[in-house]
């Protein structure tokens, strides 16, 4: 057993890292694939924060347990839960409010900080990366100290991706070098064209986009700085995995933000598996989810997945079962829920995605082979539909049925 790193990455597009889309924006990540499995068609359980990272660290769907409002319940088992039951170390660190102590995210970890005791500002309202890597330092180097030859699960979180989009200038620098707008000036742009979903200045689009990449610069830097600290004591045979909960539209779908919605931009996210001992790269095209996270964590460690959990084991690598995955939220538009708690899924299997919108009771379905930007909705135009439509109707609402 070695240890497992998990470092997540808010917000964080697919195709924001080179490695996915070959931009120059994230040349650490790039580097590191050297000795790394990528998956390029993984799948968030969904699009936003609450509906994804249930995925992410307990292998189940944001509605398996009824509408939680983002709370995590009891019946809800996280990998630190499972880990810490077999006397593995567990520690987890993040600035996300959804994933705080206060909604039941510490279950099972023998160190949890969630940064909610800290000071943040309406222009930077989270921890920086920054600030979890130092975190993360002083955690691993008492343990080294106390507990050397025992492994552990670390879970880290950066949020530096997310809104308001206001980077400083030396990321902004190599990201888009022709803009020199003031935190004033940035500001404005999220409180009167983010938050305000005002797509009808496509330029205040675009410099927003510019914005949003100014900080993955940014969270390249801090991985490097993250892997530098493994380097330092000790731990660069750690096993990392990087992925995130959700992407972020720029108005591919006439939206901004991460809203509820099932297109690519949002759901289809990285996902890498990084391992020092590996001769080659790797990629694999299988279709996968965050919700195998778990279970690969547990692979790892020589444990079985809880029997509540619904992914599977990323590893071996040829060895899936699966054949389609699911994503689920409450559809929402800014805060807001629309449609009386209505629901929206989506279900992925081979080229084809089907989404369900509960609001106005509408389908659509997409060949992402011939149509990967989802633009032709071709849920009349061929015979298959009937298919798809019966993997998710059982899935709506599911919980009122029982």
């Amino acid at each position: 057993m070695r240890n497992t790193i998990l470092l997540t990455i808010d917000t964080l597009r697919k195709d924001a890292l080179g490695c996915y889309s070959q931009n120059e924006l994230t040349p650490f990540i790039d580097s590191i694939l050297k000795k790394s499995i990528r998956f390029d068609n993984a799948y968030s359980g969904g699009p936003y924060t609450q509906a994804g990272f249930p995925g992410i660290l307990s292998s189940t769907y944001y509605l398996d347990f009824g509408r939680q409002k983002g709370k995590c319940p009891p019946e809800r088992i996280l990998i630190s839960q499972v880990l810490g039951k077999a006397g593995i170390k567990t520690a987890a660190i993040h600035s996300n409010a959804y994933l705080c102590e206060f909604f039941g995210w510490n279950k099972g970890w023998d160190y949890f900080y969630d940064s909610m005791d800290m000071d943040v500002t309406d222009k930077v309202p989270y921890i920086k990366a920054e600030e979890i890597n130092t975190k993360a330092y002083d955690w691993l180097k008492k343990n080294k100290e106390e507990n050397n030859e025992k492994p552990f699960f670390l879970w880290l979180h950066y949020m530096d991706v997310h809104e308001p989009y206001i980077p400083e200038k030396q990321y902004l620098k190599i990201a888009a070098p022709e803009i020199s707008l003031t935190e004033e000036e940035m500001m404005d742009l999220f409180k009167n064209v983010l938050l305000k979903r005002d797509v009808s200045k496509l330029e205040s689009v675009e410099l927003l986009y510019k914005l949003y990449k100014a900080h993955i610069v940014e969270v390249d830097q801090a991985v490097k700085k993250f892997f530098m600290i493994l380097e330092e004591l000790g731990f660069d045979d750690s096993v990392v995995i990087i992925t995130s909960d959700h992407g972020d539209e720029f108005n591919e779908h006439g939206g901004l933000s991460h809203d509820g919605k099932m297109y690519e931009e949002l759901v289809h996210v990285p996902l890498i598996i990084y391992d020092p001992s590996l001769d080659d790269a790797l990629v694999s095209n299988t279709i996968v989810s965050t919700l195998d996270i778990p279970p690969t964590i547990a692979y790892m460690f020589n444990q079985n997945p809880d029997p509540g959990w619904q992914g599977e084991s990323l590893l071996p690598i040829n060895n899936r079962r699966t054949v389609g995955v699911f994503g689920e939220a409450i559809d929402k538009y800014g805060n807001n829920e629309k449609g009386d708690e209505a629901e929206v899924h989506f279900y992925r299997e081979k080229e084809y995605k089907i989404i369900y919108c509960e609001t106005d009771n509408s389908w659509e379905l997409y060949n992402l082979n011939e149509d990967p930007k989802e633009q032709n909705n071709i849920i009349s135009l061929t015979t298959i539909e009937e298919y798809f439509m019966k993997k998710v109707i059982p899935r709506v609402r599911r919980f009122e049925k029982k």
